[in-house]
């Protein structure tokens, strides 16, 4: 009795012994990934956002626009941070405004298309890829060539599960995966910013239409006081105690001034457009909330995060941390072509002439294929583009986190010179107004004529002019701060 093994079954084990020693010997492979970790950038080291020293309140004026404000360094700045200007319609309008704007929806979709591309990346690439086959064939087989004169046609069925795995030696995949996890990151990060700037720009539009409104009307009540003054004026040349070069002045100021309104008008018909726009609604929809500038308190305390804090805070600076973290893994992928490749497939099925599901004769394979690229002159290439790619994106984020170092800097500037501007415009107006009670007074007494009243009312509406666009700048810049934070976003 022959008992040798035949030469394919004797070979069959080893075979099975040498592909799992070589298995073996790639899993310490497995677990690096080739291209440097990322490592988040280092925080600015600087402590101030501007040279000269900010003072501990801001400049205060009389009336409620004109209370002095606090930086409060380190102070949570909440999510709804356009509550703190205390107006329940602008607070209705923002929420509409986030639920509705188009570009937010926009944004959305594109995170939620990031976050499904990575997981139908991550599905294919960390798990292994497991197919069913079901296959049937007619074929004949003829035996003359083995003596016999038979010709049998029978049906071939089989059946079969095939397993294949990329072992990712060199950790392709994995900088792969987590390019696209920053690339998430990246949409979320904007998803925040275009977030923060619709609310920002409500805030503002709200604060514009209440300006122009009160610009509108302030310069229709100095148009009503020329005109009659100009239509005294013509009585008075009637009678021989005025010149022809007194009305033509005078009409020239009244003309003056009412082209002036046309494009104060328009303006505040953009500003009711653009709200419009920013609530998602076609702009001959319906009409605005009609803003006043006492719809809304000046907050008096501000929240002042130090520049290491606002790295992690405004959602610009983080998107742009985002896409050097997407250029560093890129960089990995393209280190990783100068590695091997391993593929591991394995497959089991049965083969039968029965029928599909039939009892047949076992079919299983297990198969390992290395690639190690040998010549390819594009790999080098590859790989310095890639890492020129994070060079330019490291650039990209130093001058992100300096623009917005910056953009605060100017916020902080703007809202002290708006307090002390304000203090100086109030002084101005309560001048103005004390004036024109003094005119009052002498024109009831018959100490002042009609003329010296009107006089005194339009220099007290263009004080007021002047007035009411120094409380609408500081409340538009005690916003622009709330946004230069970072806006409490996320």
């Amino acid at each position: 009795m022959n008992t040798t093994m035949p030469f394919p079954e004797r070979i069959r084990p080893l075979m099975a012994l040498r592909l799992v020693a070589l298995i073996l010997s790639t899993a310490v492979l497995v677990g690096c990934a080739a291209g440097p970790d990322f490592k988040p950038p280092a925080p600015p080291a600087v402590q101030n956002y501007t040279s000269a020293e900010l003072p501990a309140r801001t400049a205060s004026a009389p009336g409620a626009l004109g209370g002095a404000q606090r930086f409060v360094p380190q102070a949570p700045i909440g999510s709804a941070w356009w509550q703190q200007f205390g107006s329940p319609k602008l607070n209705a309008l923002i929420e509409r405004a986030l639920q509705s704007n188009p570009t937010l929806e926009a944004s959305q979709a594109t995170l939620h298309q990031a976050e499904q591309t990575y997981a139908a990346q991550a599905g294919s690439t960390l798990y292994p890829k497991v197919e069913a086959g079901l296959g049937v064939g007619r074929e004949r087989f003829n035996a003359s060539s083995l003596g016999q004169h038979i010709a049998n046609t029978f049906d071939l069925y089989n059946a079969s599960v095939g397993v294949s795995y990329n072992l990712d030696l060199a950790g392709g995949n994995r900088r792969l995966l987590e390019a696209l996890a920053a690339q998430t990151d990246y949409q979320r990060f904007q998803f925040y910013g275009a977030r923060l700037t619709v609310a920002a720009n409500v805030v503002t539009g709200a604060i514009t239409q209440a300006q122009l409104a009160a610009q509108v009307a302030a310069s229709e009540q100095i148009l009503a006081a020329q005109t009659e003054q100009l239509a005294l004026t013509r009585k008075r040349m009637a009678l021989g105690n005025a010149s022809e070069i007194d009305v033509l002045s005078l009409q020239t100021q009244m003309e003056q001034t009412r082209a002036n309104i046309v494009p104060l008008r328009y303006r505040l018909e953009q500003t009711n457009h653009l709200l419009a726009i920013l609530i998602g609604q076609p702009p001959g929809e319906g009409a605005m909330p009609q803003f006043t500038l006492d719809d809304f308190t000046l907050p008096a305390e501000l929240p002042l995060l130090v520049p290491s804090e606002l790295v992690h805070q405004r959602p610009d600076i983080q998107a742009s941390e985002a896409l050097l973290h997407v250029a560093n893994a890129q960089y990995g992928i393209a280190i990783s072509k100068f590695y091997p490749q391993l593929t591991l497939s394995a497959n089991v099925g049965s083969l039968t002439n029965a029928s599909l599901f039939a009892p047949g004769s076992m079919v299983w394979g297990i198969a390992g294929q290395v690639a190690q690229p040998l010549f390819d002159a594009g790999l080098r290439p590859g790989a310095n583009a890639a890492e020129a790619a994070f060079n330019a994106a490291a650039a990209n984020y130093r001058q992100t986190v300096l623009q917005a170092l910056r953009n605060v800097a100017d916020v902080l500037r703007a809202l002290d010179n708006d307090a002390q501007a304000l203090q100086a415009q109030s002084a101005a107006d309560s001048s103005a107004q004390r004036s024109l009670e003094l005119t009052q007074q002498q024109y009831r007494l018959g100490a002042a004529s009609y003329l010296q009243l009107l006089i005194a009312q339009q220099q007290a509406q263009q004080t007021r002019i002047s007035l009411t666009t120094a409380q609408a700048q500081r409340l538009a810049d005690t916003a622009a701060l709330y946004q230069a934070m970072g806006g409490g976003q996320h």
